[in-house]
């Protein structure tokens, strides 16, 4: 580890300060700090990470000390797979799973009855599934990390009606809210 004198822009956290040498990278005392803790610390890093509910402690995101990767965001236009299905009562139903990099991160459910009122909560409901399907599966492999606000959001926009089963939940869901900005 060497010294260096001059002020410039830490690796870490990007402040113009006094930087520190270390594999490769220069970092700030603050940050050189926090990384002699990752290298030297792995197991407290994690368990500090779940305490706070950082995705950082998530099972499998910290290997040799703390590698963890970037999370990706969604492209405007992803790849899918379209499947046809029955339901027990012979209607169609049409299934598009979204992927990327050969993953599923979305899906999506539609059927040619869309317009049928006596299904339009059948529709709300099936709309709510793949809503918080879709979101598990960001999480499964994308790393993103689930939230109740998040859940919120998806159980609001699946909802097709006053007091369908999906506005229900979220009524039910917002009295869990602490200081969540809308």
């Amino acid at each position: 580890m060497t010294q260096n004198n001059n002020n410039e822009r830490c690796d870490g956290c990007g402040e113009i300060t006094t930087l520190k040498e270390t594999h490769g990278n220069e970092f700030c005392q603050d940050c050189l700090n926090l990384v002699t803790t990752i290298q030297k610390k792995p197991e407290t890093i994690k368990r500090i990470c779940n305490l706070i509910k950082s995705d950082l402690g998530r099972e499998g995101s910290a290997k040799n000390g703390c590698q963890v990767s970037e999370l990706q965001e969604l492209p405007e236009v992803l790849d899918a797979v379209r499947f046809r299905t029955r339901d027990r009562e012979l209607n169609t139903w049409y299934v598009s799973v979204s992927e990327l990099e050969g993953n599923p991160v979305e899906i999506f459910a539609s059927t040619a009855f869309d317009r049928d009122d006596h299904l339009q909560s059948r529709i709300s409901n099936l709309t709510t599934i793949t809503r918080l399907v879709s979101l598990i599966l960001r999480n499964v492999f994308l790393g993103e990390v689930l939230t109740l606000e998040k859940t919120i959001k998806q159980l609001q926009r699946s909802s097709r009606q006053k007091n369908d089963l999906p506005d229900m939940l979220t009524t039910v869901l917002r009295s869990y809210r602490r200081d969540i900005i809308d």
